[in-house]
């Protein structure tokens, strides 16, 4: 009943930037913590950006000064600004969100993933 459709993805040249979106729909209650993570080939998937509920954020070490993080709550929605891109951005960029749903559960849910591909 509830979906994580991500978008904003592509292929851009180093230095420029792309702005990812996460929309979640269906039954929910309400939103808690929502995050972005990405993985990139062999490695293991990492925490990017995180957001809470009452607006506190913490970034990735690689990303900060460069990534930033927020959320729309009217449309159930986080965002992922970046810019300054590098090819090492390169990754597959998952949401993450954290809701109650209208049945009174506490579920953690995942995007699909989109592609962010960084050239040099």
């Amino acid at each position: 009943q509830v979906q994580l459709v991500e978008s904003g993805g592509g292929l851009v040249q180093a230095g420029r930037s792309l702005r990812l979106s996460c929309a979640a729909s269906g039954s929910i209650f309400s939103i808690n913590a929502m995050g972005w993570y990405r993985q990139a080939p062999g490695k293991q998937r990492e925490l990017v950006a995180h957001i809470t509920s009452g607006g506190s954020t913490n970034y990735a070490d690689s990303v900060k000064g460069r990534f930033t993080i927020s959320r729309d709550n009217a449309k159930n929605t986080v965002y992922l600004q970046m810019n300054s891109l590098k090819p090492e951005d390169t990754a597959v960029y998952y949401c993450n969100v954290g809701l109650v749903d209208r049945g009174g559960y506490y579920r953690d849910y995942w995007g699909r993933g989109t592609q962010v591909t960084v050239s040099s």
